[in-house]
């Protein structure tokens, strides 16, 4: 385990935020101006003074690389497109949540069309649907009935649920998860 002294610290985490204007200390620089157009390898103290006459910052985007690469920008509006794009991409990202229906080996009719009918509507919420069965005692000997089980609700289920994971044995408890159907998961037969 290495231990870092406060100076190391506060130099990676400024190489995480990025480094501007007068917190460049490097001898050399590759410049990048505003509008994307490469302006060569100077001092910073130089790429400084043509940022502030555009009234722009000095801004180290690529802290690795020999010399370091700055680009002339403005920062504040920098920072806020960044956070804006961040906040767009958790829009776009879709919460899968896992709905839980426990069977047993021996499930009665009524009590199999009621899970199935809850599971029906999970899916089509599109929520994933985890069915599991518990063996208890003796009923391990019997799993043949727990495959059987298994296989009728996803039969029962296919109109609106595609299998993820096949009807598997797992210690004293058989799972199958099954997916909704959309349009970027069609039905495989």
């Amino acid at each position: 385990m290495k231990i870092y002294n406060l100076a190391e610290v506060l130099s990676i985490k400024k190489n995480e935020t990025g480094m501007i204007n007068e917190e460049i200390r490097d001898k050399e620089v590759r410049v990048i101006d505003a509008d994307g157009t490469m302006l060569g390898v100077m001092s910073p103290k130089k790429a400084l003074e043509i940022a502030v006459s555009k009234n722009l910052d000095l801004v180290k985007i690529a802290p690795n690389s020999v010399p370091p690469v700055c680009k002339i920008m403005d920062y504040g509006k920098y920072q806020y497109e960044k956070s804006k794009r961040e906040k767009e991409s958790k829009k776009k990202q879709t919460i899968l949540n896992i709905k839980e229906v426990r069977l047993s080996a021996k499930i009665d009719k009524h009590d199999f069309d009621f899970k199935v009918k809850n599971a029906y509507r999970f899916l089509q919420n599109g929520d994933k649907v985890k069915v599991s069965i518990r063996f208890r005692g003796r009923e391990l000997q019997f799993t043949q009935n727990g495959y059987e089980v298994l296989n009728a609700f996803a039969d029962a289920l296919k109109e609106v649920g595609v299998l993820e994971k096949k009807p598997n044995l797992d210690g004293k408890s058989m799972v199958m998860v099954m997916n909704p159907i959309t349009t970027k998961n069609p039905p495989k037969n």
